[in-house]
């Protein structure tokens, strides 16, 4: 459901940034002769380009950051230069918070807690007002102020910065999501079906990384390692 929620979370950033909500009241796309809001997507996988998409396409000015050259290089080619990268280095997302109207954090590292990017230090770098969508709080959240909220009561503010850290986010479009998971994992349910779960880990790759636990042992190195527990490769 990577993609739903960083294409919400740009639609979430930009209802909280409205002055009605609480945000600085900035137009995520702005208006001729009126500046755009900035935008800091940190991550570019599967959210962060799904985020930065819907960004692009309301006419924000978009940063993407990451740790992957390759990846930041693809991003680039992929937007034809409509969207910024920048290395996500310690400095450059403090930079981010000090210029951004809304900081998307997009950092999923499968079966693993997210990074702490940004720091409660970092919200004295913002402008008031200004909106932290946190799609990784699923893992744990990569801000160091989050903690996890409910669509009834999505978001909270710490240092006057609106903070929205929903669990499972794509629970609010759950029929969109649904069909989108459905087509998604359909394929392996019928591969699991048709050749049991121990062959279809064998035939398939994509499938054993995604496998957990099985006859008693843990077999994803990243859960493993958070759980403190002996990793057993499959």
């Amino acid at each position: 459901m990577s993609e739903v929620a960083g294409r919400m979370s740009v639609q979430v950033a930009a209802h909280w940034l409205e002055k009605g909500q609480g945000g600085r009241g900035v137009l995520l796309g702005g208006v001729p002769g009126v500046a755009p809001a900035r935008v800091a997507i940190l991550g570019g996988g599967v959210s962060g380009l799904n985020a930065a998409q819907m960004a692009v396409g309301l006419r924000a000015d978009v940063t993407v950051y990451d740790i992957s050259t390759a990846r930041l290089a693809e991003i680039d080619q992929i937007f034809d230069g409509r969207v910024k990268t920048a290395y996500a280095a310690h400095a450059a997302i403090a930079a981010a918070c000090a210029s951004a109207h809304a900081v998307i954090g997009a950092v999923l590292v499968p079966g693993a807690a997210a990074p702490k990017l940004v720091t409660r230090a970092m919200l004295a770098l913002m402008k008031r007002g200004s909106v932290l969508v946190d799609i990784a709080i699923d893992q744990g959240g990569c801000f160091e102020t989050s903690h996890p909220t409910t669509h009834d009561n999505p978001v909270f503010i710490v240092d006057g910065i609106i903070h929205y850290c929903v669990a499972n986010m794509p629970g609010a479009v759950a029929r969109t999501s649904t069909f989108a998971l459905n087509n998604a994992t359909q394929p392996f349910v019928v591969r699991l079906a048709d050749m049991g779960a121990d062959a279809a880990m064998r035939a398939d790759p994509h499938l054993a990384r995604g496998l957990n636990v099985s006859h008693g042992h843990i077999r994803h190195e990243a859960v493993a390692s958070a759980l403190q527990t002996a990793y057993v490769a499959v």
